[in-house]
């Protein structure tokens, strides 16, 4: 049971905080400027974004789309319940922030299984009343936990937002990866929505493919990048909303003027 706080209980081993191997969420931390993370960390960001100079801009353009979909889900899609799967190190303008800034009764339910982000849980679910956050130690790969930990805080027989934003890419096999989304969203009721984001070797992604390979000889977990129809492939019997799978920074962008692409495909689909 979640305790006066909102976390939720586990009798899943914790695994021990690795600090001599890099990290995904750790790293992603660096790149945001974060201050959660080991110099292992840092060594292996530094070496890729050498060999990938746009990654630091993928980092911040992915920020700017959980910002922007959750603003539309929020106010004009009013969502009042996200599901974030893969959320990573707590930082500015988190999910439950920018929702409960547009509608304070939202709730939120984080899942990640990095032991780091489990100790930073009590930072991130700083909601206040009516609204409510919770954390779920759960792994994407199992999509039964996910759903049953995030019942807590969730009624899942109304409408909720699904938030997989760069966590797909830490599922290698296409089929693992369709499975998940298909359960995942059967789970949830018609009116609900699935946002997602996954890096591309498309896109002027390119250069991402050594870096993708440098990333998995020397750190954890494993990741990909996919084209946009296998992007797609994973929105199947999804209504995508305007302005469909595109680029991130093109997802319903702030201000005038189309931005530049960047190798990360994004979209926020409805289910029927």
């Amino acid at each position: 049971m979640p305790d006066r706080n909102g976390i939720g209980g586990s009798t899943r081993p914790r695994p021990a905080i690795n600090t001599t191997v890099a990290h995904n969420a750790r790293v992603w931390d660096y790149w945001l400027g974060g201050e959660d993370n080991f110099a292992v960390d840092r060594q292996a960001g530094d070496r890729i974004r050498a060999r990938f100079p746009v990654l630091s801009d993928v980092a911040a353009g992915s920020r700017q789309f959980l910002i922007r979909s959750v603003r539309y889900l929020a106010g004009e899609a009013g969502i009042r319940q996200f599901l974030d799967i893969g959320t990573g190190l707590p930082t500015v303008h988190s999910t439950h922030e920018v929702a409960q800034a547009i509608a304070p009764e939202s709730r939120v339910a984080y899942v990640d299984n990095d032991p780091l982000v489990l100790v930073h849980a009590r930072a991130l679910l700083a909601s206040s009343s009516p609204g409510r956050t919770d954390y779920v130690d759960a792994d994407v790969h199992d999509p039964e936990a996910v759903l049953a930990g995030a019942a807590r805080t969730l009624d899942l027989t109304q409408p909720v937002a699904v938030m997989m934003l760069g966590v797909l890419n830490f599922v290698l096999a296409d089929a693992d990866a369709r499975r998940i989304v298909r359960r995942v969203m059967a789970a949830v009721p018609s009116g609900s929505y699935l946002t997602l984001s996954h890096p591309t070797l498309e896109l002027g992604g390119e250069p991402n493919g050594p870096a993708i390979a440098f990333w998995n000889e020397r750190a954890t977990p494993k990741t990909r990048a996919r084209s946009g129809a296998a992007v797609a492939a994973l929105l199947t019997g999804l209504d995508l909303v305007e302005p469909g799978l595109v680029s991130c920074p093109r997802w319903r962008p702030d201000g005038d003027g189309e931005p530049a692409e960047m190798p990360l495909w994004g979209a926020v689909a409805r289910k029927r």
